[in-house]
């Protein structure tokens, strides 16, 4: 089966995550294409081939010679996005693309770019499945120690949450999760979420001065206090911000919802330290049980636990480089589950798996970004093994 054959088999399987399922999968349907890569990857020939009671599969590629090489992973996640439907997809196929405009669906007006809907991560999937099929096939490329994994609810940040970085067993791995050709990260937010619960007084507004605190008031009192020019449609490349992302409230009760985000760990503790402050100041203005602000840590900056590792990073450069790809390393404005695993003990960089328009109707990958994507992690096992031998 080739590469973009694979890919049109994942994306006819509905796997996207929801929010709040309290369940791992987050979803039931996810597990079906689950099971399907555990049988595909079965009759391949790969062997530790397991699938937990989570909806983590993991399998092995055995080394193919006696060096002592290091045990590396590739990972991509099973799940879609609940930004936009997954079901029933209908992938088109553009070939000999003349950079006109393709009509996906005339009646609802949706036009993009030649589309392969799902890429996101089904793309990454097929990648590292093609490549461990290649190097079956290749036995002359020699390898060490290969392991994979596809897991379940990357799309609602719980990806690496219960990611078995023990059973997996590598030295470093790479997620197969980035976007256009050659992208390749090892810097990613500080990431943080912070709940402001807001208790007001309610009396009868004829009779209500000097005694009503209007909740929803304090509420727009509190967003109005937060910086105007800090926010995500503000700033880009290493601008951190705070992100407004729920509001609801009445004259009793209040609520708002940030998420605060930034590369640089002092200014991260900063940002966190000003919500706070914010929090503080109204208390002192409305009384002590008006306002209560929770801020929690969702996951960090990875350079912290790439720097000392940097040769993961040379490889996967020199593997691009060696297949024709120029890297383009840059900072997620956001987050992957190799930050995650990489702050669990597993250095894990993420690399391009070609796809662009994520989360909607629009997404689209070109086919020799597909192709190009399963190449490298070819080369990367190959230099790997070379780098040791």
């Amino acid at each position: 089966m080739n590469i973009v054959d694979r890919f049109l088999k994942y994306v006819s399987f509905d796997t996207q995550s929801a929010d709040e399922t309290g369940k791992t999968p987050s979803t039931d349907k996810q597990w079906e294409l689950a099971r399907y890569l555990k049988e595909e990857l079965e009759q391949m020939g790969l062997q530790e081939v397991v699938l937990d009671e989570n909806g983590y599969l993991y399998a092995t590629l055995p080394a193919n010679t006696d060096e002592a090489v290091p045990t590396i992973g590739f990972i991509a996640h099973m799940d879609t996005s609940p930004d936009c439907s997954g079901r029933e997809v209908q992938p088109r196929i553009v070939r000999a693309y003349d950079g006109s405009d393709v009509v996906l669906d005339a009646e609802a007006g949706i036009v993009t770019s030649p589309t392969l809907l799902g890429a996101d991560d089904k793309a990454g999937i097929a990648e590292i499945v093609q490549a461990m099929a290649y190097l079956l096939e290749h036995p002359e490329i020699k390898h060490g120690r290969i392991r994979v994994a596809f897991n379940p609810d990357e799309e609602i940040g719980l990806g690496a949450h219960k990611f078995n970085v023990d059973l997996f067993g590598c030295e470093w791995a790479y997620t197969m999760d980035g976007g256009e050709l050659g992208e390749m990260e090892f810097e990613n937010f500080n990431a943080a979420a912070a709940k402001v619960d807001i208790t007001g007084v309610s009396v009868h507004p004829g009779y209500a001065k000097n005694k009503m605190i209007n909740a929803a008031g304090v509420a727009a009192e509190f967003a109005a206090m937060m910086p105007e020019a800090e926010t995500p449609q503000h700033t880009a490349e290493y601008e951190g911000f705070y992100h407004l992302i729920g509001m609801e409230g009445n004259v009793e009760r209040a609520s708002l919802t940030y998420i605060i985000r930034d590369h640089d760990r002092t200014k991260f503790e900063a940002r966190k330290a000003f919500v706070e402050k914010v929090g503080e100041l109204l208390r002192e203005k409305y009384g002590a049980d008006v306002v209560k602000v929770s801020v929690s840590d969702q996951y960090y900056n990875m350079r912290e636990k790439i720097e000392p590792v940097m040769h993961v990073v040379d490889i996967a450069t020199e593997a691009m480089h060696a297949v024709g790809v120029t890297p383009r390393v840059r900072a997620i404005r956001g987050g992957t589950d190799g930050a995650q695993l990489s702050f669990k003990g597993l250095p894990c960089p993420n690399i391009f798996a070609g796809g662009l328009n994520f989360h909607g109707p629009h997404e689209f990958l070109p086919i020799p970004s597909l192709e190009k994507a399963s190449e490298v992690v070819v080369k990367i096992c190959e230099l790997t093994a070379a780098r040791k031998a």
